[in-house]
């Protein structure tokens, strides 16, 4: 039986900036093979097994960072809510996994947002105005204070934390498991990818 609930979508950048491509893994060029690596492994987690892994390979663009994409997101939040927000995210996945467009390119990222039914030019206030990247910085120390390391990663009722890809059937069983129990903090294992001591790992 599905669960109700109400979701609330938060910032968490692996890669926030070029310098932690360089940290993690050496330099940019050896990061995207290497994150290439572990999009095989998600691709097997994915119903629809939708990652365009040879169009990526083959794509002149370095491996993108995460900041843009999560202003874009954030400022779809502050336009249209949660629904927005998923909508945006759902339209900057696509074009990076399946179409293998840089969604580091503010052009890239126009068009997934006139893609989506967002007001374009209510959006574009919103992400140029400085306070918006503020309010993705404010959501990182959020992520450490909840332990989150990995993505994807549900925080259920403020403790409760269900990290990495797992099947829907999964998820609702342990979003139930939560409602009718008050155990103490439960993490249920999946396939996710984290910070570990600075470099980049994937389950």
């Amino acid at each position: 039986m599905m669960p109700e609930v109400s979701i609330e979508h938060r910032s968490f950048a692996l890669v926030k900036t070029v310098q932690d491509f360089n940290s993690m893994f050496g330099s940019r060029d050896k990061a995207k093979e290497e994150i290439l690596s572990h999009w095989e492994h998600a691709n097997e987690n994915d119903d629809l097994h939708r990652f365009n892994i040879s169009g990526m390979r083959k794509a002149s663009f370095p491996f993108p960072s995460s900041m843009k994409a999560l202003t874009a997101c954030k400022a779809a939040y502050f336009t249209a809510g949660d629904t927005g927000y998923w909508d945006v995210f759902d339209s900057l996945q696509n074009a990076l996994f399946v179409q293998n467009q840089d969604i580091e390119d503010e052009m890239v990222i126009f068009e997934c947002i006139k893609k989506t039914d967002m007001d374009f030019e209510q959006w574009k206030q919103h992400y140029q105005n400085p306070q918006t990247l503020e309010a993705v910085e404010q959501d990182l120390p959020l992520a450490e204070g909840y332990g989150i390391h990995s993505v994807p990663c549900l925080i259920v009722n403020g403790k409760y934390k269900i990290s990495g890809a797992q099947p829907l059937p999964q998820i609702i069983k342990a979003i139930n498991n939560i409602t009718e129990t008050l155990e103490t903090k439960t993490e249920t294992p999946g396939a996710s990818c984290r910070l570990d001591n600075g470099k980049f790992q994937c389950d």
